[in-house]
């Protein structure tokens, strides 16, 4: 009885699929963005504290190693958002046990994974900077702090476990909160790391590896102790094969994308450090910009992919079609406003980052290329998230491989040998528009709508009716 009490409070507490859509999104993504956004301070953080008091050597390491533990973790970050959407979908279906042993299979492929690549990525650290064509000034840093950040990645990966999972389940405050005790954790230690003891870049990658690591902690003890629905208590964790293969059924096609995004942003890495250090500086700290700005669209493309993956699994298609229009309307006020403040202050934005003259105009030259396109960008994510949250993942996965490799990279490398290193912003930019609109082709044509893995059909509700030309 008292099982059943706590899961019909949960219920009501996270359910997306009742209430104004505007508002439950909203609900769903402020916490969300805020999450995302403290998240990316961690990368930010030592970016900024790095690049003021270590030099822009230190910084180009920094950057260069981001893009290359992309890779590494990218298969696995695919399966968690399969998971995901199982979770969203069976929670939504209101079938409560399946969301638990999800969520177990889940946790425990993600730390012996974890493990692996931490143990990989410290072999082989060196050698892939070298292929990468890093700058030979950079690669001394780069491969002391790569090992060092690499070698916390099972506790980056079992913390992101919980987080993703906890929001699958319409939660997005808790795993805020959490998210904000290690990136406080990460700021206080890379100052005491850094500038207190003197640690150089090492301080920087300890400082993060050990935020991750209590930030897990702090999630582990709360859906252990607390959470009505989830545990990974010893007799809890129990691997049921046949829901990670539904999980793995959606996520790889994700993972085999973002594996392929990884290796093209590597190619792309390659491009951009054949102009120089002060180009894959700026490279690097403009990129952490762009991502921060991003967030708010990546956001409610999440959030929307939880919306979706609940309404869709308690058979609510009405929801969903207002979902996505009412992202698209933020989507373009947002973009504008981000926009304008790019065009007036993208030079003291670089500021943050280095003091360095040639680096802050690199920077805020690909920044206003980049920023032209927030509003196409935003318009694919925001599909993407709503196929995902169907549990259609292969189109999206096709569609990027295609933009990334057949377009991005070669047009890079043809419009940088014209244009120089602005070329490069150039071909990013078309890449995006080329996929948002094939995306929303296929949008359109709605075989989206058939992915659902509970097999409910569509129940409108009278209350929630509306129509959409999206």
């Amino acid at each position: 009885m008292e099982n059943e009490q706590l899961t019909v409070k949960a219920k009501n507490k996270n359910d997306l699929t009742r209430g104004p859509v505007w508002k439950v999104i909203l609900g769903f993504a402020l916490p969300l963005l805020i999450g995302n956004l403290l998240q990316q301070l961690y990368n930010i953080t030592d970016s900024i504290i790095v690049g003021r008091f270590l030099g822009k050597e230190a910084l180009a390491a920094v950057s260069a190693s981001f893009f290359i533990y992309y890779f590494i973790i990218s298969f696995v970050i695919g399966i968690g958002s399969g998971t995901s959407v199982v979770v969203s979908q069976f929670f939504g279906a209101k079938e409560y046990g399946k969301v638990q042993r999800a969520f177990s299979s889940f946790f425990i492929f993600m730390l012996v994974a974890g493990i692996l690549l931490s143990i990989t990525g410290m072999i082989f650290a060196e050698p892939v900077f070298r292929i990468t064509k890093t700058p030979e000034e950079v690669i001394p840093q780069a491969v002391v702090y790569f090992r060092i950040y690499i070698g916390g990645t099972f506790l980056f990966v079992t913390f992101n476990s919980i987080i993703s999972i906890l929001r699958g389940v319409g939660e997005s405050f808790r795993p805020m909160l959490f998210i904000l005790l290690s990136t406080l954790l990460n700021i206080a230690l890379d100052l005491l790391f850094i500038i207190g003891f003197g640690w150089g870049i090492e301080g920087a990658a300890r400082a993060t590896v050990i935020s991750q690591g209590i930030g897990m902690c702090a999630a582990l003890i709360y859906v252990n102790n607390q959470h009505p629905l989830l545990s990974i208590k010893k007799q809890d964790l129990l691997f049921d094969g046949a829901l990670f293969k539904k999980g793995l059924k959606i996520g790889l096609p994700t993972s085999i994308q973002q594996c392929a995004i990884a290796l093209g942003l590597i190619a792309l890495l390659g491009i951009v450090n054949s102009f120089g250090t002060d180009t894959l500086t700026a490279y690097g700290a403009a990129g952490k910009i762009d991502t921060i700005i991003t967030q708010a669209i990546l956001t409610l493309s999440g959030a929307l992919a939880a919306f979706c993956g609940q309404n869709i699994g308690a058979g609510r298609l009405d929801r969903v079609q207002k979902g996505v229009r009412f992202s698209m309307l933020i989507n373009v006020v947002f973009s504008l406003a981000v926009f304008a403040s790019i065009f007036f202050f993208g030079d003291t934005m670089m500021l943050a980052f280095t003091n360095d003259p040639a680096v802050i105009d690199i920077g805020k030259e690909y920044l206003l290329i980049v920023g032209a396109f927030f509003i196409v960008h935003g318009m694919l994510n925001i599909f993407n998230g709503t196929l995902r949250g169907a549990g259609d993942t292969v189109f999206p996965m096709a569609v990027g491989i295609v933009c990334l490799w057949l377009i991005r990279i070669p047009l890079a490398y043809w419009l940088s040998s014209i244009l120089g290193r602005s070329g490069i912003w150039w071909a990013i930019s078309f890449s995006i528009t080329t996929g948002t609109i094939i995306t929303y082709i296929y949008y359109k044509t709605g075989r989206w709508k058939s992915k659902n893995i509970t097999n409910k059909t569509s129940i409108p509700e009278k209350n929630d009716l509306g129509n959409s030309s999206i």
